[in-house]
């Protein structure tokens, strides 16, 4: 059984930071790309960043510059820190594990985390 547990979610003051975490843990083989998605109050859920197996990034327009992602292969782990916060952070944050292999010859699937809340207000 995979799952995925993020942490590190909370309330900030704007221009703040948070680090959110994002840990898979069970039977694991390989996963292809990690990511951050977020789903804003009455909106739909967008992709914030992603990050290769070989540790390539990509970020959507609105967080770049501001928003970091990385990943530890060893611990199956994906971080985000995120800084200068705005109120249009505000959102649940959501882990995704792209093509998670649970042995060399099976079938990639993609699992998500349960969302961690950020909020940013002052």
């Amino acid at each position: 059984q995979v799952q995925l547990v993020e942490s590190g979610g909370g309330l900030v003051q704007p221009g703040g930071s948070l680090r959110l975490s994002c840990a898979a843990s069970g039977r694991i083989f390989s996963i292809n790309a990690m990511g951050w998605y977020r789903q804003p109050p009455g909106k739909e859920r967008e992709l914030v960043a992603s990050i290769t197996s070989g540790s390539s990034p990509n970020y959507a327009d609105s967080v770049k510059g501001r928003f970091t992602i990385s990943r530890d292969n060893a611990k199956n782990t994906v971080y985000l820190q995120m800084n200068s916060l705005k109120p249009e952070d505000t959102a649940v944050y959501y882990c995704n594990a792209g093509g998670l292999r649970i042995r060399s010859w099976s079938v990639g699937y993609d699992y998500w985390g349960q969302g961690t809340q950020v909020n940013v207000s002052s």
